[in-house]
């Protein structure tokens, strides 16, 4: 049953996308689901951090605060260009996100950084992301946080050694720079450093953090994911060099979702196999290690996987990961709450609990 399944919330990486994923919450915690543990990478790290810095009645507000705030200064969304169609609005809005910068997000850095001194802060990316640290110090409770409540895991690769690192709040004390480093995106965002050591966006290596989830351990109790993704992996064959840019983003960013649950399907299913054949075995061969072996990480407990991905409108060009008009969040928001009640509803998700099988994917918005 619900009550007694660790509750967990995956996000994916997509920039201004991640207006998805608060509508999705939104949704969730309208229909009273809790949140145990949420992992995310890019802007799914701010999503993550605004879920487990506040309070279950506060996290919304939040996550609304954030998203109003970010796209609260496009000029496609006056009156001036009330005319143009809405891929027109869009390409309009994402340009000016590129000459300028996004509201307590990051900001262009005059003087530009190619022509300051190699070596110094200003010549390593486009744009300064401090104005996101203040963000985060207003909107995010890093006690919270760090007091054992919500578990957060964040994902970032170390610049020097390209590795995926994971700061987890059950081992790493949560910081500002922990967020702002798994969403440092070069060569628009510098590098974070943390300890010593400089990190950019998880993203560069794995776009969503469920493998790192499923590789934790094997859960004792039941577990419920919802997968919540920006790009998908599944398109039409693209008919210009315009669209197949987009293309090539949603296929380079998608998660490797199916992947990761047919392996730990077929993990999962190895391991009982393994179980009723260490039960066969006589007394004398149980004894023998390797057989004792077959029983480790076996375990009864149900996984269940909602995958929730955002499939963008046909007025969606390739900029759509950093057009940041209040009209497209909106959009985004507003697609994303529609698609977590549309699985909660469906038939096959209310039977979920019946069915005999322990590993089940699920896909209803399609």
């Amino acid at each position: 049953m619900v009550d007694s399944e660790t509750s967990v919330i995956v996000l994916q990486g997509g920039g201004a996308l991640g207006a998805y994923q608060g509508g999705a919450v939104e949704a969730l915690t309208a229909a009273g689901r809790p949140i145990d543990w949420v992992a995310g990478i890019s802007i799914g790290a701010i999503n993550s951090a605004l879920i487990a810095g506040n309070t279950p009645d506060t996290r919304v507000k939040a996550l609304r605060s954030f998203w109003e705030g970010v796209s609260s200064s496009s000029a496609a969304d006056g009156p001036l260009f009330s005319g143009l169609s809405r891929g027109w609005l869009n390409d309009l809005s994402a340009a000016g996100t590129t000459v300028s910068g996004v509201p307590g997000f990051f900001r262009l850095r005059l003087p530009p950084a190619v022509i300051m001194p190699p070596g110094t802060a200003a010549a390593r990316s486009f744009y300064d992301t401090s104005p996101l640290r203040e963000t985060l110090l207003k909107l995010v409770d890093f006690d919270l946080i760090n007091d054992g409540g919500v578990r957060l895991s964040l994902g970032a690769v170390n610049v020097e050694t390209g590795n995926m690192t994971w700061f987890d709040s059950t081992e790493t004390r949560i910081r500002p720079e922990h967020i702002m480093a798994s969403g440092a995106l070069p060569p628009g965002f510098p590098a974070i450093e943390i300890d010593g050591a400089h990190y950019w966006d998880g993203g560069l290596v794995s776009n969503t953090p469920l493998q790192y989830v499923l590789d934790e351990e094997m859960p004792a109790e039941d577990m419920c994911v919802f997968q919540i993704d920006l790009f998908s992996a599944r398109g039409a064959l693209p008919s210009s060099v315009w669209t197949s840019e987009a293309r090539e983003k949603d296929i380079r960013f998608s998660s490797r979702t199916r992947y990761n649950t047919d392996m730990m399907r077929r993990l999962h299913e190895t391991r009982v196999a393994a179980r009723r054949l260490f039960e066969k075995l006589p007394p004398e061969l149980k004894a023998d290690p390797d057989a004792r072996a077959l029983r480790t990480g076996y375990t009864e407990a149900r996984i269940t996987i909602a995958h929730l991905i955002y499939r963008q409108n046909r007025y969606e060009h390739q900029s759509k990961d950093y057009e940041f008009s209040r009209r497209s969040m909106l959009d985004h928001w507003a697609a994303g709450a529609k698609d977590v009640e549309l699985t909660l509803s469906h038939p096959e998700w209310k039977a979920r609990h019946d069915a005999s099988e322990r590993v089940q994917v699920f896909d209803l918005t399609e």
